[in-house]
């Protein structure tokens, strides 16, 4: 399948990755397909994303706000809790001691660089796709072949988001209703490109 994909979708693909691998991820989500699309994808569709308030950084910065007040996820944290250990009071707690970049520190440095000298995760690997994100993947071949389309460009894999967006996609496209304005607006650019 990958040999259909243009350049930039491979590279996206690669991107995803590795942003996964920046947030701390074990997986490649949806959410790390949209970043790769965004920081990747073909400029016409950075520029209409863009457009729509969607950009590399602010959904970057969202799911690193969301990963730094959630370190292993809410069933993890309610976990801790019934046993009396909070993970926001002990983040705190390390952060007033030691600094606010205080658990960054605390890995080595090598593990804080990723495969481009940018990641701050452990993962050093293949990151594998999660279901979602594998399917998200594969819609984007369906996108292609339903519009008659040879190569699965960027906005195919946007058009593979759109179409089976997990929650925290949603919630950084703007919810539903954002999401069934985006996707006309997206095949009219392959319209356009064709």
């Amino acid at each position: 399948m990958f040999e259909r994909f243009s350049r930039a979708a491979r590279t996206a693909i690669i991107m995803a990755q590795e942003d996964a691998r920046e947030l701390r991820s074990s997986t490649i989500e949806v959410e790390h397909v949209l970043l790769g699309v965004l920081s990747q994808g073909e400029p016409e569709l950075r520029e209409l994303l863009a457009e729509a308030g969607i950009t590399h950084e602010g959904v970057q910065r969202s799911l690193a706000q969301t990963h730094k007040s959630q370190p292993l996820g809410a069933e993890d944290a309610e976990a801790l809790r019934s046993i009396g250990i909070d993970l926001d009071a002990v983040r705190e707690s390390l952060e007033a001691n030691f600094g606010e970049d205080a658990l960054d520190r605390a890995m080595p440095e090598q593990q804080r660089r990723g495969l481009f000298g940018r990641s701050r995760g452990g993962n050093f690997g293949h990151i594998p796709f999660a279901r979602d994100g594998k399917k998200v993947v594969e819609l984007s071949l369906r996108e292609a072949l339903a519009r008659k389309d040879k190569t699965i460009e960027s906005t195919h894999l946007l058009l593979g988001i759109l179409r089976a967006p997990n929650a925290t996609t949603t919630r950084l496209l703007g919810g539903s209703g954002a999401i069934d304005e985006l996707r006309p607006k997206v095949h009219a650019l392959l319209d356009r490109a064709a």
